[in-house]
């Protein structure tokens, strides 16, 4: 079991959310303008129940590899999970809870990320809604 370190992590907790249909995922780089941490990644679920999935999915690729969240909020409401890594922390919303809050505006001096494919197109195509297409 391999312990993962701040980018590989992010690309872990990615792989996660986009395999359970996580959309409109950005990840933003917050280390330059923040000490909360390194990256956030931010992804919606069209439903409660899908935003409970993504965020278990996500806990359980990281465990796989040893990392242990240092704090999980709202997963028994899920409409917005907060998944904290130290270094890395996953928000996944339901969207109407996203647009109020719009932590991408709130954070809009940190840069958004380019992933690396496959990664890219895929949280193009979920963000557009032309998966499988």
């Amino acid at each position: 079991m391999t312990r993962l370190r701040g980018w590989d992590r992010t690309l872990a907790a990615v792989r996660a959310a986009l395999d359970h249909k996580a959309y409109d995922l950005v990840v933003l780089e917050t280390a330059q303008v923040s000490s909360i941490a390194d990256y956030f990644v931010i992804c919606s679920g069209r439903s409660d129940t899908q935003v409970q999935a993504i965020a278990e999915a996500i806990e359980g690729a990281l465990r796989e590899h040893g990392e242990r969240p240092l704090a999980v909020e709202g997963l028994p409401h899920a409409q917005w999970a907060l998944i904290d890594y130290g270094d890395v922390v996953v928000h996944i919303f339901y969207v109407p809870v996203r647009e109020f809050y719009d932590l991408e505006r709130l954070w809009v001096r940190a840069p958004r990320v380019d992933l690396p494919e496959p990664f890219q197109s895929q949280a193009r195509s979920q963000k557009t809604g032309t998966e499988g297409r």
